[in-house]
C-alpha cells in the first residue's frame, strides 16, 4: 500500500513500468481512500527493488509511506495498471 498524493499523477502507470524494467508481475490500483495498492511477485531481489523505487514514485507523486505485507503468489504472468 502507498499512501500519499499517488493519485492522479500517473503513479500507476510509472509502477507498471518499473515493474516491466525489473521483471515483477502482479499489478497496481487505485484505492477509494486515496492511496495505491500494488501487488508483485517474482524474483525477492526485484521485488525488494521495485518497493524501493514504490518510496519514490513519479516525480509529480508525494509518497508518504509503503506499507508492505507478505502474501502468497498468484502466479501472475504479467503486470496490469487496474482502475
Amino acid at each position: 500500500m502507498v499512501h500519499g498524493d499517488v493519485q492522479g499523477v500517473g503513479y500507476r502507470w510509472w509502477t507498471a513500468r518499473e515493474a516491466q524494467r525489473l521483471g515483477v508481475r502482479g499489478w497496481v490500483s487505485n484505492r477509494d481512500d486515496g492511496s495505491v495498492e500494488v501487488h508483485a511477485e517474482g524474483d525477492a531481489a526485484a521485488v525488494d527493488a521495485l518497493v524501493s523505487a514504490l518510496g519514490e514514485g513519479p516525480r509529480w507523486a508525494r509518497v508518504a509511506r509503503v506499507v508492505v505485507a507478505d502474501d502468497d503468489p498468484a502466479g501472475w504472468s504479467g503486470f496490469e495498471v487496474e482502475p
